[in-house]
This record gives structure tokens, C-alpha cells and sequence, in this order.
């Protein structure tokens, strides 16, 4: 079986949306609006497909996300800058199969080079020792804890990203130009292609 990641299209997001709200007590259901939202907002997101099928998809968001998640707005209150894992959900059928560690290696690749640091949420009530194992295993570590609605509660946790500092000191803060694959995402991408004039044939 091949895994491939892809970014997202339009029309992925009924399969995505059927994907989430299977998933489990570890993922909190949502409406099909609340996830077309996601293609407005999320720098990151991503689908993983196995012989042409979505099998799983993961959202990252930064700080200036219009998002009401209480998680979310958690780590905005404490730090500057970050990219915010919202969710990353596999089908049943695709869970331990290295699906989610392919998603976290490329979610550390383009979030090393643009933000220094990941923060993501694992449920302890009801307790999530999958994700929890994970997370811990990957270098993040608990930043804090919060009640949610619902008899819910998390762990919040945070890595940080020690190549990020080069990449700030040698580019960011001396103005030097990145390479286009370090320094487009799927927002600025759109929002430079909306600009562009349409080219009409002679």
C-alpha cells in the first residue's frame, strides 16, 4: 500500500467531514460549514491518500486564525507564534499503519522552517493514551491543562523548533529571501494566484 499526501481540495471535504465525525470520543464532531471554514483559515492542511482513497487528513492553524476553539485561544494567550495541530484523523481501517507518523514528519517539515513551535490538545477525560504516547514520543511536553464542555478535559501540549532559530537568524531578520518552499503555504499561494490577471489566448 502507498501513502501519498496531497493538500486539500473542495471536493475532499464530504469524505474528510464523514472521517471526523467517526472517529471516536478523541475527535469532536462538526459540521460540514465549521470544516469548509477550514480551507479559508488552516496554513496546513493536508489529506493522505492509499490507492486513491482519503484515508486520513490533518489542520494546522496560526495565530491569526479567526477560530473560536478554546485550545486554540489557549495557546494564543501564550505565545507569539505557532502552528496549532486542530485535528489528525485517520479511518479505522488506517489507524496504526504509520499513517499519523508520515502526517507528523511532514507537518515538522513545513512548520520548522516557518514557525518555532508545535502546539496541539490530547483528551485526558476521556483519556486519549494513543495520541498521549504519541505526542510524548515526538518531543512535545505539557504546557498547561484545560476543562472543556461536556466533562471533557486536556492536555496542552508544545514542542519547540530548534531549526526554526536558524532560519530566523540567517533569513527573517537579516531580510533575506527564502526559498519559495519554505516560505509559501497554502494561504499566501491562493491569495497570490486571486491577484494575478487572468491570461487570455491571442
Amino acid at each position: 500500500m502507498t501513502i501519498t499526501l496531497r493538500d486539500v481540495q473542495s471536493s475532499d471535504l464530504d469524505t474528510i467531514l464523514a472521517i471526523n465525525n467517526s472517529a471516536g470520543d478523541s475527535i469532536i464532531p462538526i459540521d460540514g460549514q465549521r470544516m469548509a471554514r477550514f480551507l479559508d483559515i488552516a496554513r496546513y492542511f493536508r489529506v493522505a491518500e492509499a490507492d486513491g482513497l482519503v484515508v486520513g487528513f490533518l489542520i494546522g492553524l496560526t495565530p491569526e486564525a479567526n477560530y473560536d476553539s478554546p485550545n486554540f485561544h489557549w495557546f494564543k494567550s501564550k505565545y507569539d507564534d505557532f502552528l496549532y495541530i486542530d485535528r489528525v484523523v485517520m479511518t479505522s481501517d488506517h489507524r496504526r499503519s504509520g499513517v499519523g507518523r508520515l502526517f507528523y514528519a511532514d507537518v515538522l517539515n513545513f512548520c520548522e522552517v516557518r514557525r518555532p513551535r508545535l502546539t496541539c490538545e490530547v483528551f485526558l477525560e476521556p483519556r486519549d493514551d494513543v495520541s498521549l504516547v504519541f505526542f510524548a514520543t515526538q518531543g512535545f511536553v505539557e504546557v498547561g491543562q484545560q476543562d472543556l464542555s461536556n466533562n471533557r478535559k486536556v492536555s496542552l501540549m508544545s514542542k519547540e523548533l530548534e531549526s526554526y532559530s536558524f532560519v530566523s537568524e540567517t533569513y527573517l531578520q537579516l531580510d533575506q529571501s527564502l526559498p519559495d518552499w519554505a516560505s509559501q503555504d497554502r494561504l499566501n499561494t491562493r491569495a497570490k494566484l486571486s491577484h494575478e490577471p487572468l491570461r487570455r489566448s491571442a
